[in-house]
């Protein structure tokens, strides 16, 4: 029988991007913008998990996907719960690795004017559960997350198409 244990961990990253609010919160709001800066060259999706995708932005909606990575298949799972536009964003999601849940949290992600960019915080409280996943500040979640919010820099930087 596997040990059955919790750790708690919260982390905070903050960003300035030279962007509006509006066009930052946008980065956040449709499947095409989210997976054109999210998107990690590490991980590869799986056929299983393209047909478990889906992303509904509003509170209730859900947001799923599943890719490949090390050897192990994942599976992330949120709930969209407050979304204030160019303001707010609050959800929870929970990871599983190979079917076994990894770990529950609940991320907060701010909008705020910075001159003539945004300031953007990302807050992140974890429950990792049964030493499968680790919360090591400097590991895999907030070094994943701080590989994606330099991916929405690119993103943001890069001309607008259309």
């Amino acid at each position: 029988m596997t040990e059955c244990s919790v750790i708690h961990q919260t982390f905070s990253i903050e960003r300035t991007y030279p962007a509006t609010p509006a066009r930052v919160f946008d980065a956040f709001a449709t499947k095409e913008a989210k997976e054109a800066w999210a998107d990690s060259s590490d991980a590869a999706p799986t056929a299983e998990a393209a047909a478990h995708t889906e992303f509904d932005f509003r509170p209730g909606g859900r947001e799923r996907f599943g890719f490949e990575y090390d050897d192990k298949i994942y599976r992330y799972d949120a709930i969209y719960y407050d979304i204030v536009p160019d303001q707010r964003i609050v959800y929870s999601y929970e990871m599983y690795a190979d079917g076994a849940r990894i770990s529950v949290s609940v991320a907060t992600i701010e909008f705020a004017k910075s001159g003539d960019g945004t300031a953007l915080t990302w807050t992140e409280q974890g429950a990792y559960l049964d030493g499968i996943d680790s919360p090591d500040p400097a590991g895999l979640r907030k070094g994943g997350t701080e590989e994606m919010l330099e991916g929405l820099l690119s993103y943001l930087e890069a001309p607008a198409v259309g």
